[in-house]
């Protein structure tokens, strides 16, 4: 979450010298990470020496015969080149892979694509080869078919289909590219996913802030709700059907579900106390979120089906966030109990609280990686940047490098970070991704400006 707009928010219910604290306080010195990148971080990076800037050549999918689609991009030839373009932003964007995609390469013949000229693509200089196939069915579904090869071994490493709508034909794309990726680097895939955030319009001093969701690339985009009253915080349910995320309709803090199926929503809880940073627990049961009452703000777990609220910490001060880990057995979030803002561990149900920070500077919106191994947080320290730590608190290490990024949310299979970036001066905002070695940094691109992401799982 906005670290700004939390502290504007408590300054309303906090007493004056606790809210001025947390506004204004004295920032200390950069501190630079004193470890290896991989010091204390088991299994956070991967050796990737061996397929690193690995060519990778995409023609244009085949067809058997055109037939017109209902999709944008007209026809299954046109398609077929649309899929393959797909196929190349996603692994050249990744960082891993040097593609090259069909507008350079000479076009497939259909029966080609499960027999390849394989002294042809050697002699192009390629390494690993792409075909595929899209057609368009009886029933009117694209029929797509995606496979690699290894040129110089002439063997073929992945073999798959799909069946989508022709308005999906991007996902039949990104679920080609998650095959190729996974097959290639070992790591589990992530493109065929979706990202819901926090789209920002208007002057600095009056941000109109609306809940907005896309495709992982950026494609799709979509405004969820009008602006008339501020989101926040959004965060896709572990099934996805459900976008939790914080409403201020009418000046009042309330916790809606928003029903993806269905285009509807519903009150979860609300109150007139400052509320923040409702959080979905793995198994979809439950929702966190902080409330300040009474100068004091702690954390509490709501059944996602509404109810009364159970207060799982009771301490004087600030405790906010919440981030179940993957097993859902414990809970990391922020509090400035010892002082100034830091990470602390719990139990799920509130017991066992431990602080894990103690590097210097400040921490906050502590973040599981769905793998279970690393906790993504902002350290400020001066400038705010995005880092990772062991959920022992060990091994700090920077991703980012500037001004101020903040809010990290992990890709589906936790090897990349996206977060918010703010411009000096201007106050903008924008939406970037970094992978764990820090070397592959870019921005997303989205309409408007954006803050607080939240990357949903893979889709089914």
């Amino acid at each position: 979450m906005n670290l700004r707009l939390i502290a504007l928010m408590l300054t309303a219910a906090l007493p004056a010298p606790l809210a001025a604290q947390q506004i204004t306080p004295a920032p200390l010195a950069p501190q630079a990470a004193t470890s290896p990148p991989d010091e204390g971080l088991t299994g956070s990076v991967s050796d990737d020496s061996a397929w690193r800037d690995l060519g990778i050549d995409i023609p244009a999918f085949a067809t058997e015969q055109d037939k017109p689609t209902p999709a944008s991009a007209g026809g299954t030839a046109a398609l077929g080149n649309a899929i393959a373009e797909v196929i190349t932003a996603d692994l050249r964007n990744n960082g891993l892979f040097k593609p090259v995609g069909p507008s350079a390469l000479p076009p497939v013949a259909y029966p080609q694509v499960p027999a390849p000229d394989f002294p042809a693509w050697a002699g192009r200089g390629a390494e690993m080869l792409v075909h595929g196939s899209v057609n368009a069915d009886a029933a009117g579904q694209l029929a797509v078919d995606c496979r690699l090869y290894d040129v110089a071994l002439k063997q073929q490493l992945v073999a798959a289909q799909w069946s989508f709508a022709p308005a999906d034909w991007r996902r039949a794309a990104h679920k080609c590219a998650d095959k190729i990726y996974a097959r290639l680097s070992g790591e589990s895939p992530f493109f065929d996913s979706r990202i819901a955030y926090i789209a920002e319009t208007g002057p600095k001093d009056h941000r109109m802030k609306r809940l907005a969701i896309m495709d992982s690339d950026g494609a799709n985009h979509r405004f969820i709700t009008t602006g008339q009253a501020m989101a926040l915080t959004p965060r896709y349910s572990p099934d996805y059907k459900s976008i939790v995320y914080l409403s201020y309709l009418n000046g009042y803090p309330r916790i809606f579900v928003y029903d993806t199926v269905r285009n509807s929503q519903r009150l979860v809880t609300e109150s007139r106390n400052p509320t923040f940073a409702p959080r979905w627990s793995p198994d979809g049961k439950w929702i966190l979120y902080s409330m300040a009452v009474g100068g004091n703000t702690n954390i509490y777990r709501v059944s996602a089906a509404g109810g009364e609220p159970q207060q799982l910490t009771q301490t004087p001060g600030i405790n906010v966030g919440g981030s179940y880990s993957p097993d859902g057995t414990k809970i990391v979030f922020e509090s400035d109990r010892s002082g100034s803002q830091q990470v602390y561990v719990m139990n799920a149900d509130g017991s066992g609280q431990r602080r894990i920070s103690f590097f210097g500077g400040r921490a906050a919106t502590p973040e599981w990686s769905p793998r279970g191994d690393l906790i993504a947080f902002t350290h400020i320290a001066g400038d705010l940047r995005i880092a990772v730590m062991s959920p022992e608190g060990g091994g700090l290490r920077y991703l980012t490098n500037s001004w101020q990024d903040e809010a990290p949310t992990w890709a589906p299979n936790g090897r990349i970070v996206q977060f918010f970036r703010t411009e000096a001066n201007s106050g903008k905002t924008s939406l970037w991704q970094v992978d764990l070695t820090g070397r592959n940094e870019r921005r997303l691109p989205t309409p408007v400006d954006g803050s607080d992401p939240a990357w949903g799982p893979v889709l089914p």
